[in-house]
C-alpha cells in the first residue's frame, strides 16, 4: 500500500492507519484498510461525528483557563483575584475562541478605545491583558507582548476626598445604632484601615481595649485602640458570628459587595454619592493630621508608608499649615 492510495490526512505508520491533520487530534482507525467499516470511520471523522472533534487549544478560553492554575494568579490577594476575574470573564465574552497568538497591538489598542467612554474599565482591562499576554508568552505561544507599552487612556482624575463632618452626621443619623451600616463606617473610620481589613475583623480581635490588626495588603501588624463612638458602635452590634460585620443569615463576613451596595443606598439619601467607603480612610488620617500628628503617628494607626500618609492627607495638611502661618503673621503684626 503506498501513500497514493490513501485518502487524505490518512497516513500508515508502524502501529496502524491514522488519521492525521495540522488542528485535528490524531486518530487511528480501528477497521482495517479498504472495508467499509473504514470508509464510514474515515467519512465520520471529516464530518465531525466521530470523537474526538476538530480542537483549537490555543485560544483565549485555554490561556485564561491555563493563567488561572498558574502561581502568577494564585499569588493575588483575594480582593485583586475578584477584580481581575471581572475582566477575564470579560475577555471571555468577546474573545474566548480567538487565537491571543495571533493578536497584535492595533488589537489591543482597538479593544481599549471599545471603552473609551469607561476610563477606568478601559484601564483596568488593559493592564489585566498585559498579564494574561505575558503568561501567554511564558507558555511559549508567542514571542512578545502585544499589551506591553499601550498606554492608558488619559482621564482627569477625581482625587478622593474625607467625607465632610456634615455627611458623616447625616450618615450616623440615617443609620441607628446596631445597623451593620453604622458599624462598617464607625470601623472605617475609627481604625483607619482599608475596606478589606474591615469585613475580616473578628470579635476575637478585639485585645486590651484595641484591635489586633494583620493587613492583608501589607501584611503590617498593629494594634489601634478603639475610640468612643466606634466602642458605642460595637456595644450596639449583635454578636451572631465570629465575625463583627456578617452576611443576613450571620453565617460568614459581609461581602464587599453586599457592603458597598449598602453603604451606596445611604450615600444616595444623604446626597453624599461623591464619597464613598474608601474615602472614610481618608477621614481616620486627615482627622489626626488636625489633631497634630505626625506623619509617624499617623502611620501608626492606619499601617500607611510615609508616601501614602502625605498623599492622603496632602488638602488637610495645606489648611493646617496655612491656618498656623496666618496665625503667626496676625501675632507678628500686632
Amino acid at each position: 500500500m503506498t501513500k497514493r492510495e490513501l485518502p487524505k490526512h490518512v497516513y500508515r505508520q508502524r502501529n496502524g492507519i491514522y488519521f492525521q491533520r495540522r488542528g485535528w487530534p490524531s486518530r487511528k482507525f480501528k477497521s482495517e484498510f479498504g472495508t467499509p467499516e473504514f470508509w464510514k470511520e474515515y467519512a465520520d471523522i471529516l464530518s465531525g461525528r466521530a470523537e474526538p472533534k476538530r480542537v483549537n487549544i490555543r485560544n483565549f478560553s485555554a490561556l485564561i483557563r491555563d493563567y488561572r492554575k498558574s502561581p502568577r494568579y494564585r499569588r493575588l490577594k483575594p480582593r485583586t483575584a475578584l477584580d481581575y476575574d471581572k475582566y477575564l470573564d470579560f475577555f471571555l465574552s468577546i474573545m474566548a475562541d480567538a487565537n491571543p497568538a495571533n493578536m497584535k497591538r492595533k488589537d489591543v489598542i482597538r479593544l481599549r478605545d471599545s471603552n473609551a467612554e469607561k476610563p477606568y474599565f478601559a484601564n483596568y482591562s488593559l493592564r489585566v491583558l498585559r498579564v494574561v499576554m505575558e503568561h501567554c508568552v511564558d507558555l511559549g505561544w508567542r514571542d512578545s507582548n502585544p499589551a506591553k507599552g499601550v498606554s492608558e487612556i488619559k482621564a482627569e482624575k477625581q482625587e478622593r476626598e474625607p467625607w465632610p463632618h456634615e455627611f458623616l452626621q447625616a450618615y450616623r443619623d440615617a443609620c441607628p445604632l446596631g445597623a451593620r451600616e453604622r458599624l462598617v463606617m464607625e470601623l472605617c473610620v475609627g481604625t483607619g484601615q482599608r475596606i478589606g481589613d474591615v469585613l475580616e475583623m473578628r470579635w476575637s480581635d478585639i485585645q486590651e481595649g484595641g484591635f489586633v490588626i494583620r493587613q492583608s495588603k501589607t501584611g503590617k501588624e498593629l494594634w489601634v485602640p478603639i475610640l468612643p463612638d466606634l466602642q458605642v458602635a460595637l456595644d450596639a452590634a449583635p454578636r451572631n458570628s465570629i465575625f463583627l460585620l456578617t452576611n443576613e443569615r450571620a453565617t460568614n463576613r459581609w461581602s464587599y459587595r453586599g457592603a458597598s451596595q449598602a453603604v451606596r443606598k445611604v450615600r444616595e439619601a444623604i446626597g453624599a454619592l461623591k464619597y464613598d467607603i474608601h474615602s472614610w480612610r481618608y477621614n481616620a488620617a486627615c482627622e489626626l493630621v488636625e489633631a497634630g500628628c505626625s506623619d509617624d503617628l499617623v502611620a501608626s494607626v492606619t499601617g500607611q508608608s510615609p508616601a501614602m500618609v502625605l498623599h492622603y492627607t496632602k488638602k488637610v495638611r495645606q489648611r493646617v499649615r496655612a491656618s498656623e502661618a496666618q496665625k503667626r503673621r496676625i501675632e507678628k503684626n500686632r
